[in-house]
C-alpha cells in the first residue's frame, strides 16, 4: 500500500443510523478529532450538536438531504437543505429523486438539483444517485445530470441499498467525467484495502462508518 497516502483526509466519518444517540454522535466526533478525518456526516437533527463538539477544529460537518429515499417534494428538500446550512452544515449529501430518474424524467431530476444548489451556495454539494438501482447506461446518464446540476461531487450510495460502492463504477465515472466533478465512494467500505482501491480508482472522498477500522488497517 502507498504509505504516503493520507487516507484520513479522504474520510467522511459517518453515523446515519436511525437509532444513533447523542452519545453515538459524541463518539463519532471524538474519533474524527483523534484521527483528523476530513468530515463527520450526521443526520440533520445532530448538525448543531456535532458543530458544537467540533468547535475549534477544521473538521467539516456534513449532513444529508432527502435521506435515504430521495422521494420528498422538492420544496421539502429545499427547506431541509437551507435549515442544514443555518444549523452549521458545510457539506450536503443530497439524495436525488431515484424514482423520477428511473422513470426517465431527467429534466425534473436536474431541475430539482439545480434549484437546491442555487439556493444553498457556499457549501459543498454531493449528489447520491444510488448506483445499486441503476443499469450501466443509467450510471453514465446519472454522471451527466449531476455534472450539469453544478454539484461538486457525485456519490454512489446511501448505504441503505442492497449494494454500495463498486470499483468499476468509480473507474468509469473517473474516465467519463474528465475532471468535471469529484467522486464520493460510499456503502460497504469497511477496511483499509478497499478504501485505498477506491481512491486509486478515482474516488476523492470515502463515506464510511468504519473510519477507525480503516485507519487501524493502515498500520
Amino acid at each position: 500500500m502507498d504509505s504516503s497516502l493520507k487516507i484520513n483526509k479522504y474520510i467522511d466519518h459517518s453515523n446515519l443510523k436511525p437509532y444513533a444517540t447523542y452519545s453515538d454522535i459524541e463518539k463519532l466526533c471524538q474519533e474524527a478529532i483523534e484521527h483528523q478525518f476530513y468530515a463527520v456526516c450526521v443526520n440533520p437533527f445532530y448538525i448543531k450538536f456535532a458543530k458544537k463538539l467540533l468547535q475549534g477544529t477544521d473538521i467539516k460537518v456534513c449532513s444529508v438531504v432527502g435521506f435515504p429515499l430521495g422521494a420528498n417534494q422538492p420544496k421539502t428538500k429545499l427547506v431541509e437543505a437551507s435549515t442544514a446550512i443555518s444549523d452549521g452544515a458545510e457539506e450536503l449529501d443530497i439524495v436525488w429523486n431515484i424514482g423520477a430518474f428511473k422513470s426517465g424524467d431527467y429534466s425534473f431530476v436536474e431541475s430539482e438539483l439545480k434549484t437546491i444548489i442555487s439556493y444553498t451556495q457556499g457549501v459543498v454539494h454531493k449528489v447520491i444517485v444510488e448506483t445499486a438501482y441503476l443499469t450501466e447506461e443509467e450510471k453514465k446518464k446519472a454522471l451527466e445530470i449531476v455534472i450539469n446540476s453544478g454539484a461538486e461531487f457525485i456519490k454512489t450510495s446511501t448505504g441503505f441499498a442492497p449494494e454500495g460502492a463498486r470499483l468499476e463504477d468509480i473507474k468509469i465515472w473517473k474516465e467519463l467525467s474528465q475532471g468535471k466533478i469529484k467522486i464520493k465512494a460510499a456503502g460497504g467500505i469497511r477496511d483499509y484495502k478497499t478504501a485505498v482501491e477506491m481512491i486509486k480508482a478515482g474516488a476523492n472522498r470515502i463515506g464510511t462508518s468504519h473510519g477507525v477500522e480503516i485507519i487501524k488497517g493502515q498500520h
